[in-house]
């Protein structure tokens, strides 16, 4: 009987290892996604702000995220934040035991407000939104270059001012690509809360977050930074 139940103990300890190896393996959704980089919190009248990293890197009870000292100065209650969580729209910022220490949900594209359970009203938004230099689709109009870190050139399109669909624009990528932009197939494009987002013909998304002026690279990173440059 004490072998059977140690058996079984193995087995269950076995399968959550295995749940959790499975979890912490899958593809992050585009909710997370989309929310990686910096953002600028603020309290209402925005004479507080600091800007908070969210990462993809798993941490504890979350995600990981960069909160300089001059966010817990400004913004106390943020002290014992550890990680980051998404679902259903409402991200949540948490403590190393995994406790909600504030809530936020988007009430506008690319801007979250805090839970009225807060009691004070705090913001999030993108730096890009946050500095004003957000752009607009007809500012991506054109040909563009898909390129290595410090490398050539490996792949043109030609972001159209037509439709794809009733969501995202049409491109045309030229021949030549390499095998890297040919996997991922993009078939569409759109602009997201400051990020470019492109679109594959299986409806995978590649998102892309400004570096400097018509120079964008993808986020997350990978093993394999790209780079979209304007031609």
């Amino acid at each position: 009987m004490r072998h059977r139940l140690c058996l079984l103990t193995l087995g269950l300890l076995l399968a959550g290892i295995a749940h959790a190896a499975a979890q912490t393996g899958a593809a992050p959704s585009d909710a997370i996604n989309s929310m990686l980089g910096g953002w600028e919190m603020s309290n209402a009248d925005r004479d507080k702000t600091c800007i908070i990293t969210f990462k993809l890197d798993m941490t504890g009870p979350g995600r990981a995220l960069d909160l300089p000292k001059d966010c817990t100065t400004t913004f106390p209650n943020i002290k014992d934040v550890a990680a980051w969580t998404i679902d259903n729209d409402a991200l949540r910022l948490v403590d190393a035991r995994g406790t909600t220490l504030i809530e936020f949900n988007e009430v506008e594209n690319g801007l979250f407000e805090s839970a009225h359970s807060t009691g004070t009203l705090y913001f999030l938004q993108t730096i890009a939104a946050a500095q004003g230099r957000e752009h607009t689709p007809d500012q991506m109009f054109g040909t563009w270059n898909f390129m290595r870190a410090n490398g050539p050139a490996i792949c043109q399109i030609t972001l159209m001012d037509t439709a794809a669909d009733t969501d995202n624009f049409a491109l045309e990528t030229k021949p030549g690509c390499d095998q890297l932009i040919t996997r991922f197939a993009p078939r569409a494009w759109r602009m997201d809360r400051g990020q470019f987002v492109l679109v594959s013909t299986k409806g995978d998304i590649w998102r892309f977050e400004e570096e400097e002026t018509n120079n964008w690279h993808r986020i997350p990173e990978g093993r394999q930074p790209l780079l979209l440059v304007k031609q």
